[in-house]
């Protein structure tokens, strides 16, 4: 395995009530068919519940809203987020099978971690060293709506994976791509404009990059 070092800590992440009038100031509320009184009421009782920890992040389940809708939300130095041409198929990208998410519409990620420490791992590392430590590694669209509520979380030189997401092919197999979130160079096919852009994207299932940890949660809560 590649040597690890703790690295800066990702910033901490509002109260879930907060969490929730950021989804509704953007409007998820209504591409996910819930009422704004529900999602408040929802956040509400779970901060009054408590036992979350400081790193517990709402999400909407992503059968509501999938990636290729929450992705244009993010912004940052005031550029649209986007995902990478390549990557048309991402709202097939579904939680692995050792996933469980319940039917319900809104739910609590807790013990967010960005994953500073596995830098320059591969997924096909990380991956059982996280269910080693008994962490769950985030979806796709759990990293967007993390991003969505702290957008600091995501920063140059320290982006992350969320290998909690694959997409299976016809045969069976798991794609071997696996997705990402990152800031745009403005490069290629993304284009100068789109230059530090937020950028979902993908990476090889074997590959390493010095510049992606792989963000993880301690649980999932409806």
């Amino acid at each position: 395995m590649p040597e690890t070092s703790p690295g800066p800590v990702a910033p901490s992440l509002p109260p879930l009530a907060g969490q929730a009038e950021r989804l509704i100031e953007l409007g998820v509320h209504e591409l996910a068919r819930i009422p704004a009184g529900e999602l408040r009421a929802f956040a509400s009782a779970q901060d009054a519940d408590g036992g979350h920890g400081d790193e517990a992040l709402l999400a909407v389940h992503p059968e509501r809203v999938p990636a290729s809708a929450l992705a244009p939300l993010l912004r940052r130095e005031g550029k649209p987020g986007f995902v990478v041409t390549d990557m048309s198929d991402v709202d097939g990208f579904r939680p692995l099978d050792t996933i469980e998410l319940t039917d319900a519409p809104l739910y609590v990620v807790t013990g967010v971690d960005r994953g500073d420490h596995m830098s320059n791992w591969s997924p096909e590392e990380a991956l059982p060293a996280l269910t080693k430590e008994e962490r769950t590694p985030l979806l796709l669209t759990e990293g967007i709506h993390w991003v969505l509520q702290q957008p600091a979380a995501l920063e140059r030189g320290r982006c992350f994976m969320t290998v909690g997401s694959r997409l299976r092919k016809a045969d069976g197999a798991l794609d071997a791509r696996t997705p990402a979130i990152w800031i745009s160079n403005g490069t290629g096919r993304d284009g100068r404009e789109r230059r530090n852009a937020p950028k979902v994207g993908w990476c090889w299932w074997g590959n390493r990059h010095t510049w992606l940890g792989f963000a993880s949660a301690t649980s999932r809560r409806p």
